[in-house]
């Protein structure tokens, strides 16, 4: 037998864990972790083996499909893509442009190729109705940055392996492996952080894993951060805790913060969060006098009613303790491969609320719409309706709010075409799907996870395998699919071709030569240039380590004046929408959380992943279940305003009283999948039960966390 060992990167969630992978006769033999990788340093998480799954997948599309009544035939490539095009084109012809909608996924941020050539697809089909998991996720974070350092990516990063304290708000970090955060190894970092005499302090509505090996614990009233966040900061302005700093000295608007925190005194935000006044003043007080300290939140604080004002406050915090831009506290990656510094040079920093969706009037960010409102967008006549909708590695199905609605909603457009792996919740009501190749069958570069990374760094590994003669990537899809809209509409002229020409012959692996080559550890575009390039980064097969983070402000701001703005207008009027927010009552409150083995949904097609105890159950505090007659292990019904699912009730005093618990991406068995694993382990979606009306008015990303719901015996 002969045997072939690769050396690539994991791309099944942020962490960038680097993987040995052992090949025997064609076929993955082994995955471990790289011990010579060194961002990882050998660790891997059980998601990594999923890899060999997915490429072995029998229930994985090879090629495309077309839906003809009730059944699925295989086409050709051509066939399947001038459909697509024609039909795009006649319905945007007929309707106006913005009447085809693009919805993208959370894996697309996972392959460089999807990043940067679709985009190209997007542009060619000149729609306003576009949509993304950015507005179940991430949105409030980008949009503080937007609004105070000028660029929605200049995310900051927590310096994890330098901090002396590190405050994790509505995060599991230890599951997850880190988000927004790219932090291989997560666990033995936060174990380094306490055995060099740092503390770790979580607060969460559930004593997560996370939580487990901190410090302290704080247990908080879903989606109340907020008056926790600003009690956090007014003890340190009352206090005269406030630190200056160089990040600090670059802020304008100190006077209008100081004078927007002082009413929310510890005593306020203890009657809304649960957490005692005397435990905040005493956080407050640590946090501040740290050495090296660092505020880190995540979806928790995201997805909630006023997750804009959390994540701003998070950054507040963060510039006034003089913890920002500096070793140990929040700080920004130097890819090698900028797309900040890209998007900057492209006039593509971002943007907000330049127009607002038709039906309810939620603001775009980034050119995008918030998810939360595409059911009503599709559902509801007049000009501008949504008849048409492309889906690119995505199940928004189960992943956004009112899934079951938006399935109904799906099931009424005149076309629909998705790029994707499987027959699965969402793509069963398209028209065509274009299935791309496995991760194995392409190179990868993280584009996306270098720049949030704790360490500066890069690694490029080629494909695995040679894909089939009939295979397509996911860049050549949205490339073709471009190409053919852009014809189909008349647009064709010899610019165009040539344009597309050249993008064909260029590639993803043309693109990133030339960010490498220019970014800021490159050779530059002097061919005999010293420095990295991308053939200098084939010959070192387990990555390049560049170094720890610096410094980097103001030179990163993209502000006219390069300033940090402190106190944006918009942040600060929001705080009267606080001011006015009632009392949520007595309600149990859900929260969701994330599963080692779990990352997005395809990955429970892959019977290793979801093998053993069932993980899609309620979590429930024994209060609670003792108070409703109910039992460890009973089936139980949860439901909403929008819907409800019956699950396996399991009692545990790892949650807070008066909140319920239940992992997202479940929701599986439903008709017309091709997903024999999952559809044998269907679990209970979550977003049966969210609501698409419960949104952060600000920005209008889902406010998935604190959701009101009932729990009774099935």
């Amino acid at each position: 037998m002969m045997t072939q060992r690769h050396y690539r990167t994991c791309n099944l969630c942020e962490a960038m864990c680097g993987l040995a992978i052992d090949v025997q006769d064609g076929v993955v033999s082994s995955i471990r972790g790289d011990e010579e990788d060194p961002f990882s340093r050998g660790h891997i998480c059980p998601k990594a083996v999923a890899l060999k799954d997915l490429h072995e997948d029998g229930d994985r599309l090879r090629r495309p499909l077309r839906r003809e009544g009730g059944q699925w035939k295989e086409i050709g490539w051509d066939e399947a893509l001038d459909e697509a095009a024609r039909r795009l084109a006649a319905l945007q012809k007929a309707h106006g442009r913005h009447a085809v909608a693009l919805y993208q996924g959370n894996p697309t941020v996972h392959n460089y190729g999807t990043v940067i050539f679709s985009q190209v697809f997007a542009r060619a089909l000149r729609s306003h109705s576009l949509f993304s998991a950015t507005s179940v996720d991430q949105l409030p974070q980008m949009l503080a940055s937007l609004l105070m350092l000028g660029h929605q990516l200049l995310l900051p990063v927590p310096d994890l392996d330098r901090t002396g304290f590190l405050l994790v708000l509505g995060a599991n970090p230890v599951a997850s492996n880190g988000s927004l955060m790219t932090a291989a190894g997560v666990e033995k970092r936060l174990k380094a952080l306490r055995a060099r005499g740092g503390r770790l302090v979580v607060v969460d509505p559930r004593r997560t894993e996370t939580a487990a090996m901190a410090d302290q614990h704080l247990s908080i009233r879903p989606g109340t951060d907020v008056y926790l966040l600003l009690a956090l900061l007014q003890t340190i302005v009352e206090e005269g805790r406030l630190r200056g700093g160089h990040a600090l000295d670059l802020s304008d608007g100190l006077p209008q913060v100081l004078e927007a925190v002082a009413p929310y005194t510890p005593e306020v935000a203890a009657a809304r969060t649960g957490v005692a006044a005397d435990a905040i003043r005493a956080l407050a007080r640590d946090f501040a006098a740290a050495p090296s300290a660092v505020a880190y939140g995540r979806v928790g604080v995201s997805t909630q009613e006023f997750g804009g004002l959390c994540c701003w406050l998070i950054n507040v915090i963060n510039i006034v303790t003089g913890n920002f831009d500096r070793s140990g506290g929040a700080m920004f990656a130097r890819p090698a491969a900028d797309i900040v510094a890209l998007a900057g040079r492209m006039d593509r920093r971002g943007h907000f609320d330049r127009r607002r969706s038709r039906v309810r009037g939620l603001p775009e960010f980034g050119g995008e719409l918030p998810v939360a409102v595409l059911a009503e967008e599709i559902e509801t006549p007049g000009e501008g309706q949504i008849r048409g909708l492309v889906t690119s590695a995505g199940n928004p199905v189960l992943s956004t709010p009112d899934g079951a609605r938006l399935a109904r909603a799906l099931g009424g457009l005149d076309f629909m075409v998705s790029i994707d792996l499987y027959l699965n919740e969402t793509t069963r009501h398209a028209h065509l799907i274009l299935p791309p190749t496995s991760p194995l069958e392409h190179d990868h570069y993280d584009l996306v996870f270098q720049t949030l990374a704790v360490r500066n760094g890069a690694k490029y590994a080629d494909a695995l395998f040679e894909p089939p003669p009939d295979a397509r990537h996911d860049w050549q899809i949205h490339l073709e699919l471009a190409r053919r809209l852009t014809a189909a509409k008349g647009r064709n002229g010899l610019g165009s071709r040539l344009t597309f020409a050249a993008l064909r012959r260029l590639g993803p692996r043309g693109v990133l030569a030339y960010l490498l080559r220019t970014g800021p550890h490159g050779a530059g575009l002097n061919p005999f240039g010293r420095g990295l390039t991308l053939r200098r980064l084939e010959r070192s097969p387990h990555g390049i380590d560049l170094g720890a983070l610096e410094p980097c402000l103001p030179a990163r701001l993209a502000t006219p004046r390069r300033r940090i703005d402190l106190a944006p207008q918009r942040l600060l009027a929001d705080l009267a929408r606080l001011q006015q927010a009632g009392d949520p009552g007595p309600s149990l409150r859900l929260i969701g959380r994330r599963d080692l083995r779990s990352n997005n949904s395809w990955m429970h097609n892959s019977q290793r992943l979801v093998k053993g105890p069932d993980r899609c159950t309620l979590l429930m505090h024994p209060d609670d279940a003792t108070s409703r007659g109910l039992s460890a292990g009973q089936r139980v019904r949860v439901g909403s305003r929008v819907g409800a699912v019956e699950v396996a009730l399991e009692v545990t005093d790892t949650m807070a009283p008066g909140v319920v618990c239940l992992p997202h991406g479940w929701g599986h068995g439903q008709e017309g999948t091709r997903l024999a694993v999952a559809n044998a382990n269907a679990g209970a979606s979550l977003n049966d039960l969210t609501d698409p009306l419960a949104v952060d008015a600000l920005c209008g990303v889902a406010a998935f966390n604190g959701l009101p719901v009932e729990v009774a015996a099935v």
